[in-house]
C-alpha cells in the first residue's frame, strides 16, 4: 500500500493527480462533501453559541469508509479538495469524521493547495503542505449557517402565508428582487416619441450618412423633435437652406485605441459564454470543471487543461505570461506583443478565492491541438478561455476615426450635419477575441468615409426624418443578472450559477429569449419580502454581510459575533411577522370588476396551489367560486373577461356511443376529460375550454387502447391483474405491486401464483412517498411496543391475582 493517502473531490481530478505522484501516494475521492447540517429545527443551535448539528451525508458514507481502510495503511494524510472556502470546508469536515472514526490515530494531516491540475503545481503543492485554515472554513460555516438560519424561518412563513413548497434565501432572495424590481420598471414605462433627421450624402457617387446635430444653432437633443409635425418643419427649413448641397467646414481625424479586456473571472465567464455560446451559468461551470479536472489527451494521459474555475482575480502568474507571450510572437508575430506584459487589477474586494484568473495551463494547448480530444461544447469553452488569454497579452487594436460636420446653407444659419467614419488599422488582439456586449451599442466594424477637405461640397441626395419611440430597460439576461450582482457586491464566483439555479427550480423566474420574466408566485413572494422583510433583501445590506464574510475568511474578525449581530434582530421579526401579517394581505388581490348575474365582486389572487380567480368573498352567504389560472395568465394582465371564461368549466360535450357522459374539466393534475366514472388526461394542444366531441372521443378510443395493451391477464372475479409497467411486466391487487420473476412468461401465471408472489410483497405506500413507508414502520415499531407492554401489564396483572388467592386459600386452610 502506498505510504501517502491523497483526498480530492471527485475521481476525475484523482485520475489526473493520480498520475503525477507516483506510487507513495494513492489518490481517492469523497465525492464532494461528506457532511452537512441534519436538515431540521435546531441544526444550529443560536442558544449554544452556534453549534451546528453535523451528519454524515448518505451518499457518500461508502466513500468516507473507504477513505477510512485506506487510511489505516498509509503513514499520512494530505487534503488536495479545491482552494477556495468549500474545499477547505470539506477537507476539515472529512478530518472532523476521521476524528470521530478514531481513524487518525496520530497520523500527519497536510492540507495542499493547486490552482492548475499540473505536475509542476501539484508537486509544488505536496512538497509546500499547510495547516487546515480556521479562517476559511469559519468563514464557509458562517455562510451555511446564516443560509439555514435565513431559509428555515422564513422558507415556513412563505409556506403559512401564501403556498407550501416555497423557500427564502439569503442571497436568491436580493436576486429576484431585481428581476421583479425591472419587471415592474418595465410595466410602468410610458414610451415617448422622437424623431431623427439623418441625410443620405455622397462625394463623388461614394455615398455615407451623415446625421443632424444642431438645427438654427441649437444641439439637437433626443426630444428636441417630439412629433411629425415637428420633424416635417425641420425637413422643409433644411431642405430650403441646403438646395442640395451640404458644406465641409470642419475635418477631424485622429487616431483610437482599444485596449483587450482582462482574462477571465467566473463572473466574466459565465457572461461571455451565455453572451457568444448561449450557455447557462451552470453548464458553463460543469464544463468548465471537466477541463479542470482534466480531458483524456493521446500520447499524454490526463492533462488538467484550464486553472481554477472559480475566482475572482485577473492575475496571471509570470510563468504563464511569459509562455503566453512566446505563443502570440510565435503564432502571431511578435509586433503583436508588447514591450512590458499587461498587469490587470482586480476590482473585487476580496479575490482571495484564487490567486490566478482562469487560464489554459499551457498556451502551447491550442484548442486545434486538442479538437479531437474534447466534445463540441468543451471545445467551444476552451477556445472562448484560450482566445481571451492569449488577447489579453496582445497589442491595443488601433483605429483611425474621421468626424466631418457639413453645414446645409450659410454658416449663421446654424444648421449642422455630422458623419463619423472610422478603419481598423492594426487589428492587435482583435485578429484573435473580440469581448461580447449586451447590448449592440459597440460596433468596431469599418465605416468608409470618402477623403473629404474643408470647404468641399457634398451633394444632399435624401434627407429622411425618422420615428423612434424610447424603449423600457432590458429584462435580465443570465449574463446581465451576473454583472450586475457582481456590481452590488451580492454572491461570490462559488455562488452565482446556484442562485440561478434555485430560482429558476422554484418556479420564481421562467425564461422567455433567454430573458427572465418573475412570475406570479415570484412576485407574490418578494412582495412579501420587501413589505415585512425589507432590511434582509436589501442590496447594500446583502452586500455588506458578503463583505463581513469575507472579512472571516481573510481572519479580520470572528464569526460567532456576525451570527449573533444578525440572529437577535431577525428572529424577533420572523416571531412577529408570523402572528401579525395575515394570508390576505400577502395574497395582493386585485379586483377585476363585478360579475354580470350575480353582482359579486371578482378577484385574482394566489392562494395555496398558486394564482386563482374568485367570485364572491368569505362573508357572502353563499360559498365563493374558484378557478385557477390557465398556463400563461398572469395576475397583472388577466382581465374580468379572461376571468370569467375560467368559470366555463366543466364543459359538457354529449355522449359516448353507449350512452355516458363525456365533459372537460381542469383537476389538481391538470385538464382531463370525464366519461361515465373514467378520466383521461388532456394533453399537448388540446384544450379543456376549446375541445370537442370528436376529438374527445378520440382521446378516450386511445385511452382504451392504451388500457388494453397495458392488461396482460386480468383475473376479474379476484381483483387481481398482470400488467405492463414502465419498469417491465408486474402483478397487482390494488394494495400491493408483485414483480413478474424473470424465468416465467407473464401471460402463463396462474391465479395461485399471483397470490403467492403478491403475498409476499410489500404493502404498496402512496405514490412517491418515503415518509408514508418511514411512518407506517414506525406505527407498526409503536403498536408491537404498545402490544408488549400491555401483554407485560396483564401478565403481572395474573400472577399477583394468583398470588392473592393462594394467600386467600393458606389462611382458609390455616382457619
Amino acid at each position: 500500500m502506498s505510504k501517502n493517502l491523497v483526498i480530492v473531490e471527485s475521481p476525475a481530478k484523482a485520475t489526473t493527480i493520480s498520475k503525477y505522484l507516483g506510487k507513495d501516494f494513492a489518490v481517492m475521492a469523497s465525492y464532494g462533501h461528506v457532511r452537512d447540517l441534519v436538515p431540521k429545527k435546531g441544526a444550529v443551535d443560536t442558544d449554544h453559541g452556534f453549534a451546528m448539528n453535523y451528519q454524515i451525508i448518505e451518499r457518500n458514507e461508502k466513500h468516507v469508509k473507504a477513505i477510512i481502510r485506506a487510511l489505516k495503511k498509509a503513514d499520512a494524510l494530505y487534503l488536495a479538495t479545491d482552494p477556495d472556502r468549500e474545499g477547505e470546508a470539506i477537507s476539515w469536515h472529512l478530518v472532523e469524521l476521521l476524528k470521530e472514526k478514531k481513524a487518525l490515530e496520530g497520523k500527519p494531516v497536510h492540507r495542499v493547495v493547486f490552482h492548475e491540475i499540473t505536475k509542476p503545481a501539484v508537486r509544488a503543492a505536496i512538497d509546500s503542505p499547510r495547516e487546515i485554515s480556521t479562517d476559511l472554513v469559519g468563514a464557509q460555516q458562517a455562510r451555511r449557517a446564516l443560509d439555514y438560519l435565513v431559509g428555515f424561518n422564513l422558507s415556513p412563513l412563505l409556506w403559512k402565508k401564501v403556498q407550501r413548497g416555497l423557500s427564502a434565501g439569503r442571497v436568491q432572495s436580493p436576486a429576484l428582487r431585481m428581476i421583479v424590481e425591472r419587471e415592474l420598471e418595465i410595466e410602468a414605462f410610458k414610451s415617448r416619441e422622437y424623431w431623427s433627421i439623418e441625410a443620405d450624402v455622397s462625394k463623388e457617387a461614394q455615398p455615407f450618412v451623415a446625421r443632424l446635430v444642431q438645427y438654427g444653432g441649437n444641439k439637437v437633443e433626443q426630444f428636441s423633435f417630439e412629433n411629425e409635425p415637428a420633424a416635417r418643419e425641420v425637413e422643409s427649413t433644411i431642405l430650403g437652406a441646403a438646395d442640395g448641397k451640404l458644406t465641409a467646414v470642419d475635418v477631424t481625424r485622429k487616431q483610437r485605441r482599444r485596449n483587450p479586456a482582462a482574462p477571465f473571472t467566473t463572473s466574466t465567464l459565465q457572461q461571455e459564454a451565455s453572451r457568444k455560446l448561449g450557455f447557462n451559468t451552470q453548464w458553463t461551470m460543469r464544463v468548465a470543471q471537466k477541463l479542470y479536472e482534466g480531458i483524456e489527451v493521446p500520447g499524454e494521459g490526463t492533462v488538467g487543461l484550464i486553472s481554477y474555475m472559480r475566482t475572482d482575480s485577473v492575475t496571471l502568474s509570470e510563468l504563464a505570461v511569459a509562455e503566453i507571450r512566446d505563443v502570440i510572437a510565435e503564432r502571431y508575430g511578435s509586433h503583436n506583443v508588447p514591450e512590458a506584459p499587461r498587469v490587470f487589477k482586480t476590482k473585487a474586494k476580496n479575490a482571495q478565492e484564487a490567486h490566478e484568473a482562469i487560464r489554459p495551463t499551457s498556451a502551447a494547448y491550442t484548442p486545434e491541438s486538442l479538437r479531437a480530444s474534447l466534445d463540441d461544447d468543451q471545445f467551444r469553452l476552451y477556445s472562448l478561455i484560450w482566445k481571451r488569454t492569449m488577447a489579453c497579452q496582445m497589442v491595443p487594436a488601433v483605429f483611425d476615426t474621421v468626424a466631418i460636420d457639413l453645414a446645409a446653407g450659410a454658416l449663421e444659419s446654424g444648421h449642422r450635419f455630422r458623419a463619423n467614419g472610422s478603419v481598423l488599422v492594426e487589428p492587435g488582439f482583435i485578429a484573435v477575441y473580440k469581448e461580447g456586449s449586451d447590448d449592440s451599442g459597440d460596433d468596431d466594424t469599418d465605416r468608409l468615409l470618402p477623403d473629404v477637405s474643408e470647404g468641399d461640397v457634398i451633394n444632399l441626395d435624401v434627407l429622411r426624418p425618422e420615428q423612434h419611440f424610447t424603449e423600457p430597460p432590458p429584462r435580465f439576461t443570465e449574463a446581465s443578472l451576473v454583472k450586475t450582482l457582481e456590481e452590488y457586491g451580492i454572491g461570490r464566483p462559488s455562488t452565482y450559477a446556484s442562485i440561478i439555479a434555485t430560482l429558476k427550480n422554484r418556479e420564481y423566474v421562467e425564461m422567455d429569449a433567454k430573458r427572465f420574466i418573475p412570475t406570479d408566485i415570484g412576485r407574490i413572494v418578494i412582495g412579501f419580502l420587501t413589505d415585512h422583510f425589507a432590511q434582509y433583501v436589501d442590496y447594500d445590506f446583502t452586500a455588506k454581510l458578503e463583505d463581513d464574510l469575507d472579512a472571516v475568511s481573510l481572519g479580520e474578525q470572528d464569526w460567532i459575533p456576525l451570527l449573533e449581530r444578525f440572529w437577535g434582530p431577525f428572529h424577533d421579526l420572523c416571531v412577529d411577522k408570523d402572528t401579525s401579517v395575515t394570508r390576505e394581505q400577502v395574497a395582493q388581490a386585485r379586483e377585476l370588476g363585478v360579475h354580470p348575474k350575480s353582482g359579486k365582486p371578482v378577484t385574482v389572487r394566489v392562494g395555496r396551489f398558486g394564482p386563482f380567480v374568485q367570485i364572491g368573498t368569505k362573508d357572502d352567504e353563499d360559498k365563493p367560486k374558484f378557478a385557477g389560472l390557465r398556463p400563461g395568465q398572469k395576475m397583472n394582465e388577466i382581465s374580468l373577461e379572461e376571468a370569467l371564461e375560467l368559470f366555463k368549466l366543466p364543459r359538457n360535450l354529449g355522449d359516448t356511443e353507449d350512452g355516458l357522459g363525456v365533459s372537460a374539466n381542469v383537476g389538481r393534475f391538470g385538464p382531463y376529460i370525464r366519461y361515465g366514472d373514467k378520466y383521461v388526461s388532456i394533453r399537448g394542444d388540446d384544450d379543456p375550454y376549446t375541445i370537442e366531441l370528436p376529438r374527445a372521443l378520440e382521446l378516450i378510443e386511445e385511452k382504451k387502447i392504451e388500457d388494453a395493451n397495458r392488461i396482460i391477464l386480468d383475473f376479474e372475479d379476484d381483483g387481481i391483474q398482470v400488467l405492463n409497467g414502465r419498469y417491465g411486466p408486474y402483478i397487482t391487487d390494488k394494495t400491493k405491486n408483485a414483480r413478474v420473476p424473470k424465468d416465467r412468461e407473464p401471460k402463463t401465471l396462474t391465479l395461485e401464483e399471483c397470490k403467492e408472489l403478491l403475498a409476499a410483497a410489500p404493502v404498496r405506500g402512496r405514490r412517491g412517498s418515503k415518509k408514508t413507508a418511514k411512518k407506517a414502520a414506525k406505527k407498526a415499531a409503536t403498536t408491537k411496543k404498545t402490544k408488549k407492554k400491555t401483554a407485560k401489564k396483564k401478565a403481572k396483572k395474573k400472577s399477583k391475582k394468583k398470588a392473592a388467592k393462594k394467600k386467600t386459600v393458606k389462611k382458609t386452610s390455616g382457619d
